[in-house]
């Protein structure tokens, strides 16, 4: 995997490991309901999907990290893996949630996927 491609990659990662500390650990607090646009009684009733939700991006984020360490063909394959799966997520968040959600999550993961393959 070229570094052109790597960067991209390494992008989206630590977006998901920045979206895993909004929803696991600050959804509640100023800097999360600032992000999300929440009350601070909704904030406090839905913090526990908020956690469960984080967590799963950091798997997403996980993910993408050993794609890059595994490197060669089993990353390149791994990459293409995870960035359909942040795609597919971003597109659905977009679709149910919010539509800026495409520019947050999928778009930087589509852009990766695109450069991921321009080797």
């Amino acid at each position: 995997m070229h570094l052109f491609a790597q960067v991209p990659i390494v992008f989206v990662a630590l977006l998901h490991l920045y979206f895993l500390a909004l929803e696991m650990f600050f959804w509640d607090k100023p800097l999360g309901r600032k992000v999300f646009n929440l009350t601070s009684e909704f904030a406090t009733a839905s913090k526990t999907l908020a956690a469960n939700q984080g967590l799963y991006n950091g798997f997403l984020a996980a993910g993408l990290i050993w794609s890059l360490v595994l490197g060669g063909h089993e990353g390149f394959h791994a990459a293409i893996f995870f960035l359909t799966c942040v795609i597919v997520a971003g597109i659905y968040g977009a679709w149910t949630v919010n539509k800026r959600i495409f520019f947050f999550q999928a778009m930087p993961a589509i852009v990766a996927l695109i450069m991921l393959h321009a080797r």
